[in-house]
């Protein structure tokens, strides 16, 4: 779909007069790796998972030609959500989709039915030792910390996020995070990357208000947590069900990319979730 210019691509799969799933993928990844969850949603949801610009197969324009912010990322998403004509909709967000989830949530409260979280923070308490990095480089941007930061986006960095805490690493599909650091490698996108860690440090500041928002709306949420995860910290999570009162903590086996190992069971959580929730829709039937 184009959407400010931009081609936003986006995997759509069950019926639109179901409530409505969107999917925010992380760093470094895209759509692809929601692709085992998304057939087993669609039976109960309409499922929408889009790439931003300068991931997987949307719009990759230069940093010049863009500013790569996790605001400017939010408005596509939610002009894409727009334009799909969906009113209200469940955010499911993991790592950096978290940001750009929460930023859409605050902006349109009252069209949010619930979230899923899969090791995304609104704490500071909740950035792994990863982000050491980002720090360093918020803290003063030179050639040293670009040049340290560089190491995220290599091939070493992406393959151990998805096999780091992983429960049966050999039942990994090496598709996956190959198939990220094509993308990662594209000439260019190391600037992308590195526009949007030094952004990171506005999700920082937001978190305030993000736990506000948590506090005062109360969405029901489903934290679905890879609990060996080492980019995120299970006291993030902790921190984000302080704040709600109808929430539910499941500590999977898995690490940062749990439902590469963890599909099945995240999907029947989600339908279990917000049937309950929401007896009165149809979803409870599943």
């Amino acid at each position: 779909m184009n959407v400010d210019g931009l081609s936003i691509f986006y995997r759509e799969a069950g019926c639109p007069s179901n409530p409505t799933i969107i999917l925010l993928h992380g760093f470094p990844s895209s759509s692809h790796m929601f692709r085992e969850l998304i057939p087993l949603l669609s039976d109960c949801y309409y499922v929408i998972a889009p790439d931003y610009p300068g991931y997987g197969y949307s719009s990759m324009p230069s940093t010049t030609e863009y500013i790569y912010s996790f605001e400017n990322l939010s408005l596509i998403v939610e002009k894409l959500i727009n334009q799909l004509g969906i009113s209200m909709f469940i955010l499911y967000v993991h790592d950096y989709g978290g940001p750009i989830g929460l930023r859409i949530a605050i902006r349109n409260p009252n069209r949010i039915l619930g979230f899923v979280i899969q090791n995304a923070v609104a704490s500071v308490e909740g950035l792994g030792e990863p982000f050491d990095l980002f720090k360093a480089l918020w803290l003063q941007r030179n050639s040293a910390t670009e040049s340290a930061f560089a190491e995220l986006v290599t091939f070493d960095f992406t393959k151990k996020q998805y096999l780091y805490g992983a429960c049966q690493p050999y039942s990994i599909n090496p598709d996956a995070y190959i198939f990220d650091q094509l993308f990662l490698d594209r000439p260019g996108n190391n600037n992308i990357q590195l526009e949007l860690g030094y952004d990171y440090r506005n999700n920082v500041d937001q978190y305030p208000l993000w736990q506000q928002y948590l506090r005062t709306y109360q969405p029901p949420v489903l934290i679905t947590w890879g609990k060996n995860d080492f980019i995120f910290t299970i006291q993030g999570a902790i921190d984000i069900a302080s704040q709600l009162n109808c929430v539910e903590i499941y500590w999977l086996c898995g690490g940062h990319f749990v439902l590469e190992e963890q599909s099945v069971q995240v999907s029947l959580l989600i339908k279990n979730f917000f049937g309950r929730v929401y007896p009165e829709m149809p979803w409870y039937q599943c």
